[in-house]
């Protein structure tokens, strides 16, 4: 009954068609069932699965599933494993033996059947299975036992012990504790009984099958690899197994097609060479395998010899020598770095490593990027032990020409490469990736022979060059890029600070080479060279070594030219890219430019008028590079440098400010005509005006930044020209016409805030009487938590920067700038992201009010005009100060550190001394707030404890709730310092009873208090106090 309930479930609930309803019901009651050990579904499993006639392969699928569910728990005592394994045992007979019954299962349901067998194998191989190995030997011979022929029973026999090596031996998954023991054991145990008698079938098999059956052949090779790691060598390492192994190796086959048998015994090769060993014997069986004259004698064979360069070339082939390859010289090397290695063997492993140096460089070499990335590792560790080496002994020395010969080689792009194929860009971005990594092994060629780098590399820098001038556009690019890119990588060694050798100090041989090189490419025409990619090579280089410029001045027109002419090219990635690279290039060079700002600033003015177009609603693909994102808003991106651009060479000290507020002007009209005429279309609400809009109040924001090079903090800077501040208070103005016609827009909104952040820099004091305005609109009901936080830091920094002046502006506005932060901070949370929000809001609410106190103008907040908002201020303050749940201690801490400057703004003179004789005047306070003294008992100093007593606060063992408390300690100091005996009398009389601390704690708490002059030791006090008393 049971076994026809359970093969109907799992019919049910793999039916495609089945009821939702009753699907579900399936296959819980299949759950549940494999979960209840009294419900013995096991044992139906087993029945079902083995019956005839068969089930449906779904249901035998499950019911051996139930059967593993029961065996891993554990639930099965040994009189029913012992059971399991002769049903199991006894199919297996009639179904793959050479007598077999029953047609074979498909490969998904041999599979599962191994997998239950290594089960088994695991529970009962130690007592109750010992004859396992040698009953599914059995299945591999033929019906009169002679010959192991028999094909099933051979497949059976290789997948069972392949997953037994997964389970007990894999080095890949980490086994712990029992687990590994189990495992251990149960290697011992074959190891000792049947070991050899499984070696002894892979030589019967390979032997019967290898010229018959490739697929039997190459599962053979496979299980070899895997279990030669745990067993004795000698065992593979033998005249008759390697009879049979290397002819396997060097097989030819004919025709194209994949010979899977001879990549599967190189793998198996180098399963063995993996082996770990002692050097001395790793070394000898190295050479007794003869590998390089195998590997040779492979990278000699037409699919790797003949066949290169055309399609027949067999990379997969290439690839696999390439890992024995790799495995064998990441050997010989770690040998060589061990100093405790005997003489002997020493020289036995140089000897190698030169025998394997010419395939090793041949395979790096190789036209397939896999290839070549497959020895990097080996290569990487040869490097790394010449490095180490100091003084290369002759014989390493020969070794690093060809190698860094090989290396600036690989750099190239090859001839197959079309650069800027949109088709292509992931193998080109592949390439790109390989040519960091060349990079790496490039520098330490330097890191070991740096006179060696430099001469390879100027010749060949120098040789490219003398190929352009006689070839002209007629060179091959990727020579020439080739070459760009050394130049560029060149500087490793040639610039201050990014020294391979030595950090700080550039190597002067490499220096004096670089100007060369540089010399070399601004002479010649290869700025007009016709391919995109060495456009954008050389303006990168121009940018990377602009201090070169800084020495050679006569060649900056010449260059100024070039990108004048670039930054108009017809290709988009030439084109946008140039833009950047301009703008860097101007800014590096800025005082060395300045005469010719009107020149450029022509010669570009047509790239400057904006052309938004309307957002698109398809999705942006994440794929796309910055390079290959030639998107509207991408490209438009792209053009704000050249807005940055034109501020730069506006703005440089050579200019007047006349000529800088008419450069300025020239610019900034033609947008202010743009916006008179989209802002009506985007009232009413058109997409593309909207856009158009939003850029314009982007590009007036870079353009400031260009100009920009004025900060007040700075004392030995002037501030910004009159003709410049007066200039973008237009720009300002008609930003903040956009901003307030358009308020209801986030995209506006976060516009404008990033162009008034860019304004400060060239408005100067100028800024201040339209702050009003700016508040009103970027802090509108419309705004987010998240604006509001960040207009608040931009205050911040208009505070700071203009404390002398923005007093007057600053008390017009912060009643109605309170009144909107206290909006937001009381908005309901909904979700994450908004409680993520608020907790900002309230850090650059604290630290705003903060600032004013440091800048020395808390005048503000209690003058006639914000009168109104100090009750509501102090509240929120409070609020905020008392807030110490997770991810609001930072504002807590700042909360805390307002309250302790408000108390020694408005506490009055002090008339108690904080020291080792703590004196109280015993007059009373005399605060500059009336009743400001009573207040900050009854508000600051009840908040403090407030804190104290809360359970959760514990700065005993976290950090930023013992910054809290240091601010905490300096509130209850102040007060002290401010009210004496009265906050004495309120701690002994209101807050100690409160708390329940009396006697000689009370006493001493207060003296801690009240003569610690160094704070630290008022904060190690109240946290050991906290901690004691299980706070």
């Amino acid at each position: 009954m049971l076994l026809l309930q359970i093969e109907n479930a799992i019919e049910i609930a793999s039916n495609p068609s089945s009821d939702a309803t009753l699907k579900s019901q399936a296959v819980e009651f299949i759950n549940q069932l494999s979960l209840n050990p009294q419900a013995q579904a096991w044992q139906a499993g087993i029945n079902l699965f083995t019956r005839s006639p068969r089930a449906s392969e779904v249901v035998r699928l499950v019911s051996l599933e139930l059967v593993n569910t029961a065996v891993n728990r554990q639930i099965l005592d040994s009189q029913n494993l012992v059971y399991l394994k002769n049903a199991l045992l006894d199919y297996v007979r009639r179904t793959y033996s050479a007598n077999a019954q029953d047609p074979a299962d498909p490969s998904h349901l041999q599979n599962k059947i191994t997998q239950t067998l290594t089960y088994l194998f695991v529970c009962l191989y130690k007592e109750g299975w010992e004859s396992f190995i040698d009953d599914f030997l059995t299945l591999t011979l033929s019906p009169d036992g002679s010959q192991g022929d028999n094909l099933p029973g051979v497949f059976m026999y290789l997948r069972v012990i392949d997953s037994v090596h997964d389970e007990i031996g894999d080095l890949m998954l980490t086994r712990q504790g029992q687990e590994s023991r189990r495992n251990n054991e149960l290697k011992d145990l074959v190891r000792e009984r049947d070991m050899r008698k499984i070696a002894t079938s892979w030589q019967r098999i390979l032997a019967q099958f290898s010229n018959q059956n490739d697929a039997v052949v190459e599962l053979t090779l496979k299980v070899i690899g895997k279990w030669v790691s745990w067993i004795d060598i000698s065992l593979i390492i033998n005249q008759e197994m390697l009879n049979l192994l290397l002819p396997l190796v060097g097989r030819a086959v004919q025709g194209d097609i994949e010979d899977k048998v001879r990549e599967a015994a190189i793998n198996t090769l180098t399963d063995i060479v993996s082996k770990k060993m002692q050097p001395g014997d790793k070394m000898e069986m190295i050479s007794f395998l003869k590998l390089r004259e195998i590997i040779s004698e492979l990278l000699q064979s037409p699919p790797l010899n003949e066949y290169k360069g055309t399609p027949r070339y067999d990379n997969d082939l290439a690839e696999v020598v390439a890992k024995l390859l790799n495995t064998v010289m990441t050997d010989i090397v770690r040998v060589l770095e061990d100093n405790k290695v005997d003489e002997a063997t020493r020289r036995k492993a140089e000897q190698l490593l030169q025998d394997f140096l010419p395939s090793l460089l041949r395979l790096f070499s190789d036209e397939y990027d896999e290839v070549c990335s497959t020895v990097i590792p080996s290569l990487t560790d040869l490097l790394t032990f010449l490095r180490k080496l100091g003084t290369l002994p002759a014989g390493y020395t020969e070794m690093l020409p060809p190698i860094l010969s090989a290396i600036v080689s690989k750099m190239r792009f090859d001839e197959t490469s079309t650069w800027g194929n949109e088709d292509e860009q992931t193998e080109e971005a592949e390439f790109i990736d390989l040519r960091k990594r060349l990079q790496i092994l490039q520098k330490s060629v330097a890191a070991v022979d740096q006179n060696l780098y430099i001469d390879f590399l100027s010749n060949l820098v120098g040789n490219m060059f003398t190929l352009l001038d006689q070839q002209s556009s007629g060179m091959d690019w990727r020579d020439l890029d080739l070459a760009l890119h050394e130049i560029y990588l060149f500087g490793e060694l040639a610039l201050p600070n990014a020294g391979i050798a030595h950090k700080s100090e550039p190597n002067p041989v490499a220096t004096d080479r670089l100007a060369v090189m540089m010399s070399k490419m601004v002479d010649s025409d290869i700025a007009n060279f016709p391919h995109p990619a060495i456009l954008l090579q050389y303006m990168e280089i121009c940018v990377r070594y602009y201090s070169f410029f800084e020495t050679h001045q006569q060649y900056i027109p010449r260059v100024l030219e070039n990108f004048v002419r670039l930054v108009h090219h017809n290709h988009v990635r030439v084109r946008t890219r140039s833009w950047y690279l301009f703008m860097r290039f101007v800014k590096q060079l800025r005082a060395q430019v300045g005469n010719v700002a009107k020149t450029i600033i022509q010669s570009i003015a047509d790239l400057l008028p904006i052309k938004a177009e309307a957002p698109s609603n398809e999705a942006d693909d994440d794929m796309s590079s910055d390079e290959s994102d030639h998107s509207p808003d991408s490209i438009f991106n792209s053009q704000l440098f050249l807005f940055e651009a034109v501020g730069l060479i506006s703005s440089t000290s050579t200019t007047p400010p006349q000529e800088q507020a008419l450069y300025a002007r020239s610019v900034m009209d033609p947008l202010f005509n743009d916006m008179e005429v989209y802002l009506p279309r985007a009232k009413s609400g058109d997409a593309q005006a909207v856009q158009q809009i939003h850029h314009i109040v982007l590009a007036l924001g870079t353009l400031a930044t260009g100009f920009a090079d004025w900060n007040p903090n700075q004392t030995n800077k002037q501030p910004p020209p009159k003709e410049i501040s007066e200039e973008f208070s237009r720009g300002a103005g008609a930003i903040l016409v956009s901003l307030n016609e358009l308020n209801a827009n986030g995209e506006i909104r976060y516009a404008c805030r990033s162009a008034f952040s860019r304004l400060l820099g060239v408005l100067g004091s100028a800024v201040l009487p339209q702050l009003p305005q700016w508040i009103e609109g970027l802090l509108s009901r419309s705004a987010s938590k998240d604006e509001m936080a960040l207009f608040l830091r931009l205050l911040e920094q208009v505070v700071f920067n203009f404390k002398g002046e923005i007093y007057n502006v600053l008390d017009v506005l912060l009643t109605p700038l309170l009144n909107l932060v206290f909006a937001g901070l009381s908005q309901p949370i909904s979700g994450t992201d908004d409680g993520i929000q608020l907790q900002e809001l309230r850090r650059e609410y604290v630290t705003f009010i903060q600032v004013i106190l440091i800048n020395d103008l808390g005048g503000v907040l209690v003058s006639e005009a914000n009168q109104g908002a100090f009750e509501s201020l102090i509240n929120s303050i409070i609020t905020i100060a008392k807030t110490i749940s997770h991810g609001h201690l930072v504002a807590s801490r700042i909360g805390f550190n307002c309250l302790q400057r408000m108390a020694s703004l408005w506490g009055g003179p002090d008339i108690a001394t904080i020291g080792k004789n703590p004196v109280s005047t015993g007059q009373a306070a005399q605060p500059t707030i009336p009743g400001f003294d009573q207040f900050m008992i009854e508000r600051f100093h009840l908040a403090c404890w407030e804190v104290l007593q809360d359970r959760e606060f514990k700065p005993f063992s976290d950090a930023q709730s013992r910054q809290v408390l240091s601010e905490i300690a300096g509130v209850e100091q102040t007060i002290y310092a401010k009210t004496g005996d009265a906050f004495i009398r309120n701690l002994h009389e209101v807050i100690f009873p409160r708390v329940g601390i009396a006697g000689d704690m009370a006493a001493e708490f207060t003296s801690t208090l009240t003569t610690s002059t160094d704070r630290k030791v008022v904060v190690n006090y109240i946290q050991n106090l906290l901690k004691s008393r299980g706070a």
